[in-house]
């Protein structure tokens, strides 16, 4: 089994924003996969498939960003999971729009939800899916730029690159991560 968790804050006043990349992922997931995230379980909206011949659990934590350690926890002890088999994917604003990388593991860097993650479960051993949404203007506060919705103009990048997304994540669950690493970093 698997566990692919998207990193977002829930509500209509963060849809579409670029802290949501995670969020926009897994559900482009679900849509490729024909998961239906609707339980609410391990404090997210979650659902769970079959990719290939693995079971995927597809996971929104509802805990807010810098509380995504919560609901990561209780995904990885209920199911129960090996962190190894737990994939997040979050946005990196130090990733120029479209950009992506695959880790196989390593530090929550300055991310608070991937900080929040990795304080919950005590390892930074778990792979990673990070999407660009950068980069933010010289003169902008960070915390800011993350919560503005992508402009009507960067659709289309974020569009290809979230398709690709889908794809490296295809051939992670597939235990492939290194292919996934020269494929799509």
């Amino acid at each position: 089994m698997w566990a692919v968790v998207g990193l977002g804050n829930p509500g209509r006043r963060y849809e579409g924003t670029r802290h949501n990349a995670g969020f926009l992922l897994v559900k482009r997931a679900a849509e490729a996969w024909d998961v239906r995230l609707k339980k609410n379980r391990f404090l997210a909206k979650a659902g769970e498939g079959r990719l290939g011949g693995e079971r995927v659990l597809l996971a929104l934590p509802q805990t807010y960003m810098n509380e995504s350690g919560q609901s990561v926890k209780a995904i990885v002890a209920g199911l129960p999971l090996d962190p190894e088999r737990l994939i997040v994917a979050y946005d990196d604003v130090d990733l120029p729009l479209g950009g992506l990388r695959v880790r196989r593991e390593g530090s929550a860097g300055t991310h608070k939800g991937m900080a929040s993650i990795v304080a919950a479960l005590g390892t930074t051993g778990f792979p990673r899916l990070r999407l660009g949404i950068g980069p933010a203007p010289a003169e902008a506060d960070i915390a800011d730029f993350v919560l503005t919705p992508f402009r009507k103009a960067e659709r289309k990048a974020l569009d290809e690159a979230l398709d690709r997304a889908v794809e490296a994540l295809d051939l992670i669950v597939a235990g492939r991560i290194d292919k996934a690493m020269n494929d799509y970093n």
